[in-house]
Protein backbone atom coordinates (compact mmCIF):
# COMPACT_ATOMS: atom_id res chain seq x y z
CA UNK A 1 0.00 0.00 0.00
CA UNK A 2 1.49 3.56 -0.88
CA UNK A 3 0.14 7.14 0.62
CA UNK A 4 1.17 10.20 -1.81
CA UNK A 5 1.68 13.65 -0.38
CA UNK A 6 2.09 16.92 -2.26
CA UNK A 7 5.78 17.34 -3.31
CA UNK A 8 5.79 20.90 -1.76
CA UNK A 9 4.12 20.77 1.55
CA UNK A 10 4.24 16.82 2.00
CA UNK A 11 0.40 17.53 2.58
CA UNK A 12 -1.47 13.64 2.44
CA UNK A 13 -3.07 13.74 -1.02
CA UNK A 14 -4.37 10.01 -0.75
CA UNK A 15 -5.45 7.34 1.97
CA UNK A 16 -4.17 4.03 1.25
CA UNK A 17 -3.68 2.82 -2.37
CA UNK A 18 -2.68 -0.61 -4.06
CA UNK A 19 -1.52 -0.49 -7.44
CA UNK A 20 -3.90 -1.75 -10.30
CA UNK A 21 -5.51 -2.62 -13.37
CA UNK A 22 -8.76 -0.05 -14.51
CA UNK A 23 -12.22 -1.37 -14.35
CA UNK A 24 -12.79 -1.03 -17.75
CA UNK A 25 -12.15 0.22 -21.32
CA UNK A 26 -13.39 4.01 -22.53
CA UNK A 27 -17.31 2.91 -23.63
CA UNK A 28 -18.68 6.31 -23.43
CA UNK A 29 -23.08 6.21 -22.85
CA UNK A 30 -25.24 7.98 -25.10
CA UNK A 31 -25.67 11.58 -24.22
CA UNK A 32 -24.81 13.76 -21.62
CA UNK A 33 -23.93 11.13 -18.49
CA UNK A 34 -20.65 10.72 -16.56
CA UNK A 35 -19.37 7.67 -16.93
CA UNK A 36 -18.46 5.40 -14.01
CA UNK A 37 -14.97 5.89 -12.39
CA UNK A 38 -12.23 4.42 -14.05
CA UNK A 39 -10.26 2.95 -11.48
CA UNK A 40 -11.99 0.82 -8.50
CA UNK A 41 -11.73 2.83 -5.40
CA UNK A 42 -8.21 2.19 -2.98
CA UNK A 43 -6.65 1.08 -6.53
CA UNK A 44 -4.49 3.53 -8.60
CA UNK A 45 -2.45 2.98 -12.02
CA UNK A 46 0.74 4.73 -13.42
CA UNK A 47 -0.11 5.82 -16.83
CA UNK A 48 1.91 4.75 -19.80
CA UNK A 49 4.71 7.63 -19.84
CA UNK A 50 5.02 7.22 -16.06
CA UNK A 51 4.38 10.78 -15.63
CA UNK A 52 0.54 10.70 -13.85
CA UNK A 53 -1.05 8.60 -11.50
CA UNK A 54 -4.68 7.99 -12.13
CA UNK A 55 -7.03 7.50 -9.00
CA UNK A 56 -10.87 7.11 -8.27
CA UNK A 57 -11.97 10.43 -7.91
CA UNK A 58 -12.95 9.81 -4.19
CA UNK A 59 -9.50 8.61 -3.38
CA UNK A 60 -7.71 12.32 -3.23
CA UNK A 61 -9.56 14.22 -0.09
CA UNK A 62 -6.30 16.34 0.08
CA UNK A 63 -7.05 17.80 -3.08
CA UNK A 64 -9.05 20.63 -3.76
CA UNK A 65 -10.48 22.66 -7.14
CA UNK A 66 -8.04 25.22 -8.77
CA UNK A 67 -9.07 28.85 -8.06
CA UNK A 68 -8.76 29.71 -11.24
CA UNK A 69 -12.11 29.33 -12.69
CA UNK A 70 -10.63 28.91 -16.37
CA UNK A 71 -9.17 25.44 -15.61
CA UNK A 72 -13.03 23.93 -14.41
CA UNK A 73 -14.38 24.41 -17.86
CA UNK A 74 -16.89 21.67 -19.04
CA UNK A 75 -20.17 20.27 -19.80
CA UNK A 76 -21.79 18.10 -17.01
CA UNK A 77 -18.27 17.37 -14.80
CA UNK A 78 -14.67 18.63 -15.49
CA UNK A 79 -13.17 18.35 -18.62
CA UNK A 80 -9.41 18.43 -17.49
CA UNK A 81 -8.52 20.06 -20.56
CA UNK A 82 -7.16 23.72 -19.37
CA UNK A 83 -4.19 22.37 -17.22
CA UNK A 84 -4.46 21.17 -14.10
CA UNK A 85 -7.68 21.83 -12.19
CA UNK A 86 -6.96 20.30 -8.66
CA UNK A 87 -4.34 22.06 -6.18
CA UNK A 88 -3.07 20.75 -2.84
CA UNK A 89 -5.55 21.61 -0.16
CA UNK A 90 -2.60 22.77 2.21
CA UNK A 91 -0.62 24.77 0.27
CA UNK A 92 -2.70 25.56 -2.98
CA UNK A 93 0.15 23.95 -5.51
CA UNK A 94 -1.08 22.49 -9.03
CA UNK A 95 -0.80 18.33 -7.84
CA UNK A 96 -2.80 17.31 -10.76
CA UNK A 97 -6.01 16.86 -13.16
CA UNK A 98 -9.90 15.97 -12.42
CA UNK A 99 -11.73 14.44 -15.49
CA UNK A 100 -14.93 14.27 -14.83
CA UNK A 101 -17.04 15.25 -18.34
CA UNK A 102 -19.91 13.45 -20.13
CA UNK A 103 -17.03 13.11 -23.01
CA UNK A 104 -14.00 12.14 -20.89
CA UNK A 105 -12.81 9.57 -18.68
CA UNK A 106 -13.72 10.17 -14.80
CA UNK A 107 -10.38 9.90 -13.01
CA UNK A 108 -7.83 11.73 -11.24
CA UNK A 109 -4.43 11.65 -12.80
CA UNK A 110 -2.22 13.30 -10.26
CA UNK A 111 1.15 14.64 -11.76
CA UNK A 112 3.68 11.98 -10.78
CA UNK A 113 6.70 15.16 -10.11
CA UNK A 114 4.29 17.38 -7.98
CA UNK A 115 3.77 14.38 -5.37
CA UNK A 116 5.60 11.75 -3.17
CA UNK A 117 5.07 8.27 -2.32
CA UNK A 118 5.31 6.84 1.50
CA UNK A 119 5.14 3.05 1.33
CA UNK A 120 3.54 1.36 3.95
CA UNK A 121 5.15 -2.28 5.09
CA UNK A 122 2.63 -4.75 6.64
CA UNK A 123 4.06 -6.92 8.79
CA UNK A 124 3.92 -10.20 7.08
CA UNK A 125 0.78 -12.52 8.52
CA UNK A 126 1.76 -16.15 9.76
Amino acid sequence: MSVYYCGSCQQPLTGEVALGEPLRGPERPMGHEVVSPRMAPGIFKVNFDASLLIFHPDDVPGTALHPDSRRLAGCCGLAGQDGPNLVCSGCGVEVGTKESDCWTDNLVALIVSGVTESVASHPSRQ
